[in-house]
Order: C-alpha cells, then structure tokens, then sequence
C-alpha cells in the first residue's frame, strides 16, 4: 500500500485563515525543486471545488470563518483537512486575540495536524502522504459500498 495505489493525481487547495505566511512560505518551499511534491503528482489549485485536500494555515479570524466554512462546503468529498503550523493547531502566539475565533478544528473538522512554527517541508511532506493514505482508504471503502 503506496503513494501509488491512489487511481489519480492529489489536488490541493490552500486557504490562509490568518497566519504570519511563515507557513506560507515553507509550503512554496515544498514545492520548489529541493522537495518537489509535485513528482507524487501533488498540486497546487485555483478552486476548491477542484480539490481532494483543503490546505490551511493559520488561526481563524472572525472574518474569516464564514470563508473556510464555505469553501470547506466546495470541496467534493471525499475530503481531508490539513492544518499546517501551530497557529492553526491551537493558536499559539495569538490565542488570547479579541479578534480570532479559534484553531481550524473549532470551525470544521481536521483530518491530518502537522506542527511547527513554521512547519519545515518535511512535515508538510509528511502531513500530505498521511492525506493521501486518508483517501486512499476512503476510495476503498466507497470502491466496496458499490
């Protein structure tokens, strides 16, 4: 059971809630040639509704949450969450914020948590293949419900 297994290429929406680009930055760096997602055939898209991943970094901002419930709501299932950086997880430097409404699992549900402050390549890497065997098992399971 491999990144192969998966009958097609993973799409990747990223949404950022509020976050500092830190892990903004470290994504784009996962993309570059050093790290290079996209030879797992992992990519970047324009919509959400086009996504397998919902991609997001950040803590949510009160602004922002009818946003990332919309846009959770376009991604086709099946689907998977993926919080990236610790301000998405729980807040951290900014949880006493009069203005943010909560880490990403407080406002929709969140498959895969990858840590940091910013999260290094390798853990978004990391955080991705755990994704992907996510789907892989919810294609079996809708494959075997036919």
């Amino acid at each position: 059971m491999g990144l192969n297994s998966f009958k097609r290429a993973l799409w990747v929406y990223h949404m950022n809630t509020g976050s500092c680009n830190g892990c903004d930055i470290e994504i784009v760096a996962s993309l570059t040639p050093r790290y290079d997602l996209e030879r797992f055939g992992i990519k970047l898209v324009g919509s959400p509704r086009h996504a397998d991943v919902l991609l997001v970094t950040g803590p949510v901002t009160r602004e922002m949450e009818p946003r990332v419930r919309r846009v959770y709501a376009q991604v086709p299932e099946p689907k998977v969450v993926i919080v990236v950086g610790n301000c998405g997880n729980e807040g951290t430097v900014f949880h006493e914020s009069y203005n943010l409404v909560g880490p990403v699992d407080q406002i929709i549900p969140v498959d895969v948590y990858v840590p940091g402050c910013p999260a290094r390549p390798e853990a978004i890497i990391d955080g991705v293949v755990k994704a992907w065997l996510k789907l892989e098992g919810a294609s079996k399971e809708n494959a075997t419900s036919k």
